[in-house]
C-alpha cells in the first residue's frame, strides 16, 4: 500500500524541539533516569509556539497512562466522560483504545511521563479498567495536582522539567514502597513491541504460562485483553510508518501483520476513525508527537538504537 508523504508543520506554528526529516515536529523525550525504568516509559516535554487565537485540531493515542502537566495553552479532549475544558493543569490519562480528539488554543507547553504497564497499580494509582479514554485528577494517583504544578518552573528548561518529573516518581515510589511490575507483564509489553501479529496462545507459550493466567494479568496491568493490546500496537506501529516517525528499514515487516490492504483499513478506521490515506493527508502534530515518543521507547527497549542516539527520522546534527 502506497502513500503520498505526510503534510509537514502548518507554518503558523514553531515547535520548539524541531522537525524530522520528513518535517513532522518533534518533542524532547528520553528514557528515565535508569532506577526509574521499572515504572516510567519515557518522558516527554513539548513546546510549541502559535498565534492566541490559533485552534489546533488533533488526537492523542496512547497505549499505556500518563501523566500530563500542561504548563500553557487553552485545551479540550473529547474523553469516554465527554469533553474535558482545561488550561494549566496537571491529569492522569488512562490508556486508549481508541484516538482521542484533542483541541488546543494558543502557545502551549505540554510535560508529561508514561507509566509503564503494571506501574499505575504499584503506585497505588487507579484501576487501568477504571479510566480507559478518560482523564482523571492526579488526587486518584496520590499526587496534589497544585503541588505536582508547583515542580515546574515556567521559565525552565525541558531538561529541568524531566528532572522535577523524575523526583516526583522518586518520592511517590518511596512513599508507596512500591515493588516492581510483574515479571510477565514486562515480557508480554516486550511482546507487543516486537511481535504484535503472534496469536495469544503463541504468546502465552512464549511467556511460559497458561493462556488464562496471561489474559487475567494483562487485563490487570494493561486495561484491555491482550488481543487488544496486540492490535493496537500493530496500528500505532503502522501509524508511525505513516507519518514518517519510524525506521523504514521495518516498513514492509510492519505491513505484513496484516492479512491484507482490507484488514488494515479496517482497524485503522475502528481506531483513528479513519482510513490510512485520510490519515495521511490530515495534518496530525499532536498525534505525530505521540508517535514519535513512543517509537523511540520501543526502538531502544528492543537494543535496535542506544539512548540518545540519532533516531532513524531525525536529521543527523553537525
Amino acid at each position: 500500500m502506497r502513500h503520498r508523504k505526510a503534510p509537514g508543520v502548518d507554518p503558523r506554528i514553531a515547535p520548539e524541539q524541531g522537525v524530522s526529516r520528513d518535517g513532522q515536529p518533534l518533542s524532547y523525550n528520553r528514557a528515565p533516569a535508569v532506577e526509574l525504568a521499572p515504572w516510567i516509559g519515557r518522558i516527554y516535554i513539548t513546546k510549541v509556539l502559535a498565534p492566541a487565537d490559533y485552534t489546533l485540531s488533533c488526537g492523542l493515542f496512547n497505549d499505556v497512562a500518563c501523566l500530563r502537566v500542561q504548563l500553557a495553552g487553552a485545551w479540550q479532549a473529547d474523553t469516554a466522560d465527554g469533553p474535558l475544558i482545561a488550561g494549566r493543569s496537571a491529569l492522569l490519562f488512562g490508556p486508549q483504545t481508541h484516538r482521542m480528539p484533542i483541541r488546543v488554543t494558543g502557545s502551549f507547553i505540554s510535560i508529561g511521563v508514561t507509566v509503564r504497564p503494571g506501574a499505575c497499580t504499584a503506585l497505588k494509582g487507579p484501576r487501568l479498567t477504571q479510566i480507559l479514554d478518560r482523564a482523571v485528577p492526579t488526587g486518584l494517583a496520590g499526587l496534589d495536582e497544585n503541588a505536582v504544578l508547583a515542580r515546574f518552573a515556567p521559565d525552565g528548561s525541558p531538561e529541568d522539567w524531566a528532572c522535577a518529573l523524575e523526583d516526583l516518581f522518586r518520592e511517590r515510589i518511596a512513599a508507596t514502597g512500591a515493588r516492581e511490575p510483574d515479571p510477565l507483564t514486562v515480557q508480554f509489553e516486550e511482546l507487543a513491541f516486537r511481535s504484535p501479529a503472534m496469536t495469544i496462545a503463541e504468546a502465552a507459550r512464549a511467556c511460559g504460562v497458561e493462556r488464562r493466567r496471561l489474559e487475567r494479568t494483562v487485563q490487570r496491568d494493561f486495561g484491555v485483553t491482550p488481543k487488544q493490546v496486540f492490535r493496537r500496537a500493530r496500528a500505532l506501529d503502522m501509524a508511525s510508518q505513516l507519518r514518517g516517525v519510524a525506521d523504514r528499514a521495518e516498513a514492509e515487516d510492519i505491513m505484513l501483520r496484516y492479512y491484507d490492504e482490507s484488514h488494515l483499513i479496517h482497524e485503522f478506521i475502528q481506531l483513528f476513525g479513519m482510513a490510512p490515506r485520510q490519515f495521511v493527508e490530515a495534518p496530525q502534530p499532536l498525534l505525530t508527537l505521540t508517535l514519535e515518543s513512543r517509537q523511540a521507547r520501543r526502538l531502544e527497549e528492543l537494543d535496535r538504537i542506544a539512548p540518545g542516539a540519532v533516531r532513524p527520522w531525525e536529521v543527523p546534527q553537525d
